[in-house]
């Protein structure tokens, strides 16, 4: 959980995040969150009465704490995913939950809010076509779960093949990239799959899960992928949206690290990148 704070104050003390640009979610509605998920396991989750198995799978203590930051966060990409549609791009500082299923929770992620704003924005009629690209080092099972009964939202993960979760759901698009693969591989594979998903499925909105659980010393990663390799991916993502004017709302996603402040710059990547496409920023 230090991550998040760290990332908030590492772009702050680079003049990325200034009160200009920011914007705060309030608690997310039922009727919000019951889009993709059970009323009953949301109920069950807020007042902690999960089994000792469900909480085991969910990986994380209950407390009152994580039930408030797990309402707000599902918000927090609903309400990037609106701002993109307005304003071309925006970044989530958290997100990216995408092992939560319909009716449980799983690997730290309590409620899916990928697949929450997808299903809100196509019910809301804010977004014709919903592209999720998953680009976290694990499958993003609990989303293509979630929406596989969904037209209107394609799901794609780029993840490694053997990694969690052992037993993987089936996306519109899955890639599995083999343990060890390296810059100059996913590289490739990233930007052809990227461009042809444009322009096969013509979304009006993507949703970007830059999940940096791909690096090579990732305690939880397989792969070998540079931290100048994953600023590559991150720029090769964002200006291919843009190139194709296409809103694009990323969220953080994974990512592991004892170190965690170094863990934090590693997750401003994509902001950095964003900065650097929207407002002609170097870094």
């Amino acid at each position: 959980m230090e991550k998040f704070a760290l990332l908030n104050t590492y772009l702050a003390e680079r003049g990325i995040l200034t009160p200009n640009n920011t914007f705060r979610p309030g608690q997310a509605s039922a009727k919000i969150l019951h889009s993709a998920h059970c009323p009953d396991y949301v109920r069950r989750f807020c007042h902690n009465e999960q089994s000792p198995q469900e909480v085991r799978r969910m990986g994380l203590p209950w407390s009152e704490a994580l039930r408030k930051r797990t309402l707000i966060s599902p918000n927090g990409t609903l309400l990037t995913a609106h701002l993109a549609l307005s304003n071309g791009i925006a970044c989530h500082l958290a997100g990216g939950t995408h092992h939560a299923h319909y009716n449980f929770a799983s690997g730290f992620c309590i409620l899916n809010d990928l697949a929450i704003t997808a299903q809100t924005l196509l019910a809301q009629n804010k977004a014709r076509k919903v592209l999720i690209f998953d680009c976290d080092v694990h499958q993003g099972d609990g989303t293509a779960a979630i929406l596989a009964s969904e037209p209107q939202a394609f799901t794609c993960s780029i993840h490694c093949e053997k990694n969690f979760p052992a037993c993987k759901a089936i996306s519109d698009l899955d890639i599995a990239l083999a343990k060890g693969t390296n810059d100059t591989e996913y590289l490739e594979v990233l930007t052809q799959t990227l461009t042809a998903l444009i322009k096969t499925e013509q979304p009006d909105l993507i949703l970007y899960d830059a999940g940096v659980d791909i690096y090579t010393q990732d305690p939880l990663g397989l792969l070998n992928i540079s931290e100048k390799g994953i600023g590559e991916r991150d720029y090769r993502v964002l200006e291919i949206c843009k190139s194709y004017a296409i809103p694009v709302a990323t969220v953080i996603g994974g990512g592991y690290d004892d170190d965690r402040k170094a863990l934090a710059k590693r997750h401003a990547l994509v902001v950095e990148q964003a900065h650097r496409l929207w407002c002609n920023k170097n870094y």
